[in-house]
């Protein structure tokens, strides 16, 4: 992976959480960026894409679950490094990264 960034936040912003379309929803992490399958030859010298993950809201769901906060982490910054591979929800799923 080249010129991404992994930023670590408590929460999501309500801006952000209507920006995206979550409602009642958690957001635990978000990819923000163009993913390799759509770049152009053109795509360079951009500011870095950005993962978010929201340790707060990971860290609840790990609990809920009753899964291990490594793992619930391992997982989520899975799913996000898929989605900057250009793979979709569905596809992430039948991965089990999700």
């Amino acid at each position: 992976m080249k010129n991404v960034s992994i930023v670590l936040e408590e929460r999501p912003s309500m801006s952000l959480l209507k920006e995206v379309g979550v409602r009642g929803g958690r957001l635990l992490g978000l990819y923000q960026g163009i993913p390799l399958t759509k770049r152009g030859l053109g795509y360079n010298g951009v500011l870095p894409d950005r993962i978010i993950l929201f340790m707060k809201e990971i860290e609840e769901a790990a609990k809920m679950e009753n899964v291990p906060l490594v793992e619930k982490i391992k997982n989520v910054l899975y799913h996000e490094v898929g989605h900057y591979f250009g793979l979709n929800e569905e596809e992430l799923r039948k991965l089990g990264v999700f």
